[in-house]
């Protein structure tokens, strides 16, 4: 009879409490609770998104979004891990599980929606041309044969080839390579966000945009395309969209002049 008993108990605690062993994390939402801490892919060299300050810190409005998701999910903005991210590699470093989400610039389109699930849009951008003021260029077909600079990794290419398919495409992992190339005259001009591109501008006053933009870049927090990462992605929607419904969406913008 006690013998009985014993297996009772023992089955009962397998069954309701797993005898002692933690819970199994199911989805990403539980593994950042679980873990206490938001890791992000971010940029670190396009200002005003991501870069580094004159501490080595990275700062920016995409750090200033994560550092608030990361106090609506934790509870203090500092539970959080930066994890420097290119064009190139961000998709990688994302499915690979080393962050648990992008927030780098990183706009929505049919191609990356095949690989990664997105947010709603937390800042509207558009391509635009930067070249130097002596140049008398004023629209992209006028770089019909000529060098043109792009980010690998980004939308621009693309967007470039179709306006100009004979163009010549010169590519480089980062920004800070490309706009130096630009500035070694390695090529004519220079294609992406134009948010990104003014960031150079206000350093610079040997350069220019040109007024045209040639496409509608919504940028967007990107996760995993997994169903493991859907009640994250609901949170961080409700967040951005809160954020927009107040107002404070717009002012995050106007501190970093965007």
């Amino acid at each position: 009879m006690l013998r009985s008993i014993l297996c009772v108990l023992l089955l009962t605690c397998f069954l309701f409490t797993g005898c002692g062993k933690k819970e199994k994390v199911n989805d990403d939402l539980s593994a950042i609770l679980q873990r206490d801490k938001l890791i992000v892919g971010v940029k670190d060299d396009t200002v005003p998104f991501g870069f580094r300050d004159e501490n080595n810190d990275i700062i920016g409005y995409d750090i200033d979004l994560a550092r608030v998701i990361a106090y609506s999910l934790l509870g203090n903005d500092a539970k959080i891990e930066l994890i420097p991210v290119t064009p190139s590699n961000r998709i990688m470093k994302l499915n690979s599980g080393e962050v648990d989400m992008l927030i780098s610039t990183m706009s929505i389109t049919n191609q990356r929606l095949e690989v990664v699930d997105f947010s709603t849009p937390y800042y509207i951008a558009g391509q635009a041309i930067m070249v130097n003021k002596s140049n008398d260029a004023t629209t992209i077909r006028d770089f019909s044969g000529k060098k043109m600079i792009i980010v690998f990794g980004s939308t621009s290419e693309k967007n470039l080839r179709m306006n100009v398919p004979d163009v010549k495409v010169i590519g480089y992992k980062t920004y800070p390579e490309a706009y130096k190339a630009l500035k070694e005259n390695k090529a004519e001009a220079m294609i992406a966000d134009d948010t990104i591109l003014l960031g150079f501008l206000r350093k610079d006053s040997s350069l220019k945009l040109l007024p045209k933009r040639y496409s509608r870049e919504p940028y967007a927090v990107a996760f995993r395309k997994s169903d493991k990462s859907l009640s994250l992605e609901k949170e961080v929607n409700y967040i951005i969209e809160n954020l927009q419904k107040t107002g404070k969406l717009k002012k995050m913008q106007q501190k970093w002049g965007i």
